[in-house]
């Protein structure tokens, strides 16, 4: 009997996101039944799907623990999920950076903070530039820049909600050099793109007019983030390594296993090989 994949997607785009529709041609091609299913449709049997593969489930971050109890049934039916749900879960929360730095990967300088202690983590790094961002999130979502100590960012702190959060020094080489975002699939290498803010911004996602190029990597790039991904432990089905060159040296921002833009459409070759991968762990 053909396998049936589900497609794993938010309620925003329950058809898939426009740039993963080339993606059901190709998992079709590989002889699999690709069906785009909203992971919070209480309604769907995930038992009658041999796997499910997280792609546009864009709101994960906004419904975490309802994510994670999601998970939890989707383990219980007994079909496997694409990245791994144990490894979704370690990937779920950010503090999985500071697991990275004692795995001895270079990582943007990174302190945790909890929402009561935000403000007395923050003092201590008065007059430095920082960003603090959730813990769990995505999309630059309740993130803030600032000057530490200054009534500007103190401001804006008062509308941050009580999460806990990254503390971390602002990179200027983000907007003087890009953000690097470098994709693998069944661990090997894909392609890369550097990500720009638009002028005036420090983001780099595209709502807040990033762009992003195709770009071969430097080879010291590409070899760290092989190791970041070496460090995270078995290969993932797909991964986006992101992160900054500062004084020579990448620095990890994120590693993303859990519904990364892949950035497919700058490089369809990479959907032939997800299509692949794919049928081959089924």
């Amino acid at each position: 009997m053909t396998k049936r994949i589900a497609l794993a997607t938010s309620a925003d785009h329950p058809g898939l996101h426009e740039h993963d529709l080339p993606l059901v041609d190709a998992v079709r091609a590989k002889g699999l039944d690709p069906v785009a299913v909203v992971w919070t449709d209480p309604s769907v049997d995930w038992s009658a799907y041999d796997a499910v593969l997280l792609r546009s489930v864009w709101d994960y971050h906004r419904r975490y623990d309802e994510f994670c109890e999601w998970l939890n049934v989707v383990d219980k039916a007994g079909v496997p999920v694409f990245n791994d749900s144990g490894l979704v879960r370690w990937n779920g929360d950010k503090r999985y950076l500071v697991e990275l730095r004692e795995r001895g990967v270079a990582i943007v300088p990174s302190q945790i903070a909890a929402g009561a202690c935000l403000r007395e983590v923050v003092a201590g790094l008065d007059g430095q530039e920082i960003v603090t961002k959730p813990t769990v999130g995505a999309s630059a979502r309740h993130t803030v820049r600032g000057v530490a100590g200054s009534a500007e960012l103190s401001l804006a702190m008062d509308d941050l909600p009580d999460l806990v959060y990254l503390v971390q020094p602002f990179v200027p080489e983000i907007v003087t050099d890009g953000e690097w975002s470098l994709m693998f699939v069944d661990g090997e290498f894909t392609h890369a793109v550097v990500k720009r803010p638009a002028e005036g911004d420090y983001r780099v996602q595209v709502m807040f007019g990033g762009v992003a190029t195709l770009t071969d990597p430097p080879a010291a790039v590409l070899e760290s983030a092989r190791e970041t991904l070496a460090a995270a432990g078995p290969a993932p089905l797909y991964a986006r390594v992101d992160g900054v060159v500062v004084n020579g040296r990448f620095l990890l921002m994120e590693l993303e296993l859990i519904e990364p833009y892949l950035f497919l459409p700058e490089f369809p070759e990479a959907t032939e090989k997800l299509a692949t991968a794919v049928a081959n762990r089924l």
